[in-house]
């Protein structure tokens, strides 16, 4: 199967898995549970997840998502190529019903990000791209072409929900810049955008947060860079806990 026709599978997935979620966003009842690490879990968490994996399992690739984790290294690293999904990102943005929350998607190969998928729900906008290929956004039926322009720093992005005493100083550094505070993964997506320059984490992540958001960033043109390594960032590590991180145009 062709890079472009699993794609395909992942874009369908991802709308799928948004209208279960919108289903149960307009709902009285989230489900909301804690997890071991004291992070939200809604219905909706679960039903994106079925759905994507119903969609995914077509592929014949190993699946490793948020919600259903728990697979041993020891398989992972046998592991050439496979999905790295996280069925409703943001959380808490969608507990609190601001619609920063997204699906995110990515296809893993060699411990790289090479596809990925993101679709926001509440605004029914489709975010994807694949290494050495490009990267596209679909919104009311148009797609164009997002393609990163290196430009000064007049806009920095950072977590609405997660923001670090680290990541403020960062920010002090450019003064002249304006910031804006987003959820979820649409922090990439605002620099896949050209929407703003530089998106600074100094606080933790793990990788289903972040490899569907570096593919389309890479795709467009940017980097996402290991603030340790200074290198780009790496996926199925042992520890899935991410490093801190920069993504910049």
């Amino acid at each position: 199967m062709e890079i472009q026709q699993i794609i395909e599978i992942a874009k369908k997935a991802s709308i799928e898995a948004g209208e279960k979620i919108m289903e149960i966003y307009n709902s009285a009842d989230f489900g909301i549970e804690l997890k071991g690490d004291k992070s939200p879990l809604t219905l909706a968490d679960k039903a994106a997840h079925n759905v994507i994996v119903s969609y995914l399992e077509k592929t014949n690739l190993p699946i490793l998502s948020e919600e259903g984790k728990n697979i041993n290294f020891e398989e992972r690293k046998k592991w050439e190529m496979f999905w790295m999904v996280d069925p409703l990102d943001g959380t808490k943005e969608f507990i609190k019903k601001n619609g920063e929350f997204t699906v995110n998607i990515a296809l893993i190969k060699n411990n790289e990000t090479i596809a990925g998928v993101i679709y926001a729900p509440v605004f029914k906008q489709l975010f994807w791209g694949i290494k050495g290929e490009g990267a596209w956004k679909t919104e009311n039926e148009i797609t164009s072409t997002l393609k990163i322009s290196k430009h000064p720093i007049e806009v920095i992005v950072a977590s609405r929900s997660h923001l670090s005493q680290e990541t403020e100083d960062f920010i002090k550094d450019y003064p002249n810049a304006k910031t804006l505070s987003m959820g979820s993964s649409f922090k990439f997506l605002l620099i896949a955008e050209n929407k703003a320059q530089i998106y600074p984490r100094f606080a933790p992540t793990m990788e289903w947060d972040t490899a569907a958001g570096q593919a389309i960033v890479e795709a467009a043109g940017g980097e996402v860079i290991n603030w340790e390594t200074k290198s780009k960032m790496l996926y199925n590590k042992n520890n899935l806990l991410n490093a801190w991180f920069l993504v910049k145009n």
